[in-house]
């Protein structure tokens, strides 16, 4: 997901989990900028127990999606809200994460790189495409396996129907041959 729609929001996702949840911790996210072209990355958001916009472009777009409540963020994704062409570049996401360990601290730094692309209109992803064109293929078997079974079902009543009506007409000619009059001696059929 590094293709944005131009005029829409998109969410850039960072995420770092501890590997043990017992530790107690504290981390800051810093998001930094690099439009495409250029070398050096503007630091444009961090996230300190309190969302700050740092850069005047992103200011009112960016919005905090990451952890809230707690020292310990985990996950320190941003929504920019109204994405431009100018957006197109590299994005750095770091955690700046300390571990409150019993005799001591320890500091450790995540970074996280993410390309984002500005487009016109939105690409549909070969997965999508795929799972579109198995979902038509399966409602047309499943269609034809159901015609199928009706047909196969009808035709089992219909033989049912007519070995009745056979039984039937055979009771009842056996029935006719069974009844003759004793009297005269002619036996109807």
């Amino acid at each position: 997901m590094t293709e944005a729609v131009a005029g829409e929001g998109f969410l850039l996702g960072c995420i770092s989990c501890k590997r043990r949840e017992e530790v107690p911790g504290s981390a800051i996210v810093d998001w930094h900028y690099k439009a495409a072209g250029t070398e050096e990355f503007i630091h444009i958001f961090q996230y300190d127990y309190n969302p700050t916009i740092l850069d005047e472009n992103f200011e009112g777009r960016l919005e905090w999606q990451g952890t809230m409540g707690t020292k310990d963020v985990q996950t320190g994704s941003v929504f920019i809200h109204n994405v431009t062409y100018n957006d197109t570049g590299t994005y750095l996401c770091t955690f700046h994460r300390t571990l409150y360990f019993p005799l001591d601290e320890e500091h450790v730094v995540i970074s996280k790189e993410v390309e984002l692309t500005v487009v016109e209109k939105a690409n549909p992803e070969l997965t999508a495409v795929i799972s579109e064109i198995m979902m038509y293929v399966l409602i047309v078997v499943l269609q034809l396996w159901m015609i199928g079974v009706l047909i196969y079902c009808y035709r089992k009543i219909y033989a049912e129907n007519e070995a009745r009506e056979a039984r039937k007409a055979a009771r009842s000619q056996s029935k006719l041959v069974k009844l003759k009059d004793p009297c005269d001696g002619i036996n109807l059929e």
